[in-house]
């Protein structure tokens, strides 16, 4: 696998977006998309004009950046939606709608991750699918600290808890383990 393709060091974004299938026409939602919009972009590209991407983030500055390069390139799939993932029903996506969901090296950044998956899984359709992208729970000399790391298995338990059924789990590149799960 080649790790760094798509404008990012650390993922393989074309490995881990064909691994979930993403089509045309699909609504997918990118759960803490980040200012540089890794999926965010690549996914609008395939789900085409008549797909949706939802940049969610609860940064508005970060919601600015994204949305002012979908303007810059012609985007016009993106929506924007500024959210706390952490409040059941705050995001503005109605529920049983979205076919695929991505949290990537989002869950980290929360202590509330039941609250997290719990929100993204209300957002999906029945039989959506959900890729959760973490940091392998090892020590390195950047990333988040080990302490805010979250460990795979307590994602698989937390995620079964909520509905889901593990579908496979992948190598994410060399710092990040891949989990995908389907809505029961």
């Amino acid at each position: 696998m080649n790790i760094g393709s798509k404008s990012n060091n650390f993922l393989d974004i074309d490995f881990i977006l064909n691994k979930v299938k993403i089509k045309e026409k699909m609504k997918v939602a990118d759960f803490g998309c980040g200012s540089g919009g890794h999926f965010v972009f690549p996914v609008a590209s395939m789900v085409g004009v008549d797909g949706v991407v939802y940049a969610v983030d609860i940064l508005k500055t970060v919601l600015e950046v994204v949305k002012r390069r979908a303007r810059q390139e012609n985007y016009l799939n993106i929506k924007i939606i500024w959210s706390n993932l952490e409040v059941f029903g705050a995001t503005k996506i109605k529920a049983g709608t979205v076919d695929i969901g991505i949290l990537a090296n989002t869950l980290y950044l929360s202590t509330k991750r039941i609250e997290i998956i719990r929100e993204v899984v209300r957002m999906l359709k029945k039989g959506g699918k959900l890729v959760i992208i973490e940091w392998k729970t090892v020590s390195l000399p950047f990333g988040p600290t080990l302490e805010d790391r979250v460990d795979d298995e307590y994602i698989k338990n937390i995620a079964k808890k909520n509905g889901l059924n593990l579908d496979e789990e992948f190598y994410a590149g060399q710092y990040h383990y891949g989990l995908i799960f389907s809505k029961l």
